[in-house]
């Protein structure tokens, strides 16, 4: 390969990758959509055949334990099983400040996301309510993601979201406890429950605990170092 061949091969990579991160914040984002309007079908087929959702220290398995998390678990308490836009209800989640790192052969990567979400129910719809949930809460988490390339299209192979904060709005998060807890319970002895549990030293309090969220990517001052860019 001469010189000229090779600039070119690394052009193309270089466009490659570039194309893979779009296609995947769009992925993720097209997520967060989704379970605005609680659509776990459309959900579930964002995820490789066995994806896993890991939330509340449980793991949901396959494209059954997404619609199980997605379908019974969260439309079925926010919707009662109704896609939204529900009358009434609100349940946005917000996608932001990704960072995303695709393999060197272009097959696998890894994505950071913050969430935050607003919900709640207005005055006018209290039939809709769930009575284990404040009518008007905030929450936000961060996600450490794998992706993979599935039939040439990128899809979710484990989407691991850490709840960081949840606040009731009258309150505030100075003056809340955490509505959601840890998962205890398997499915099926919980109708609604994860497949399996995370092992024991990597269960999750939820607020007022914060979760440590290892980072995938390198600092970039440690990442030069590393690389014998530049010197420690």
């Amino acid at each position: 390969m001469n010189d000229m061949e090779g600039r070119l091969a690394k052009l193309e990579h270089r466009v490659g990758e570039l194309e893979d991160i779009n296609a995947i914040r769009r992925l993720h984002w097209a997520y967060g959509y989704y379970i605005d309007f609680n659509r776990p079908d459309d959900v579930a087929e964002l995820f490789c055949e066995d994806g896993v959702v890991v939330f509340l220290s449980g793991e949901y398995v396959g494209h059954a334990g997404v619609k199980r998390l997605y379908g019974d678990w969260i439309a079925g308490r926010f919707t009662g099983g109704k896609p939204g836009p529900v009358h009434g209800m609100l349940l946005d989640h917000f996608q932001m400040q990704d960072i995303i790192t695709v393999a060197p052969d272009r097959q696998t990567a890894k994505g950071r996301f913050r969430g935050m979400l607003f919900g709640g129910w207005h005055d006018d719809f209290q039939d809709t309510k769930e009575e284990f949930m404040p009518q008007q809460f905030m929450e936000a988490g961060i996600y450490e993601n794998d992706y993979v390339r599935e039939n040439g299209v990128w899809k979710i192979k484990r989407l691991d979201y850490m709840m960081q904060w949840q606040g009731d709005y009258e309150n505030g998060w100075a003056h809340t406890t955490a509505h959601l807890q840890p998962a205890d319970k398997t499915f099926p002895e919980d109708p609604l429950g994860p497949d399996r549990l995370l092992p024991a030293d990597q269960h999750r309090q939820t607020w007022p605990y914060r979760q440590d969220v290892p980072m995938h990517f390198a600092h970039p001052k440690f990442g030069a170092v590393l690389s014998g860019k530049e010197k420690a």
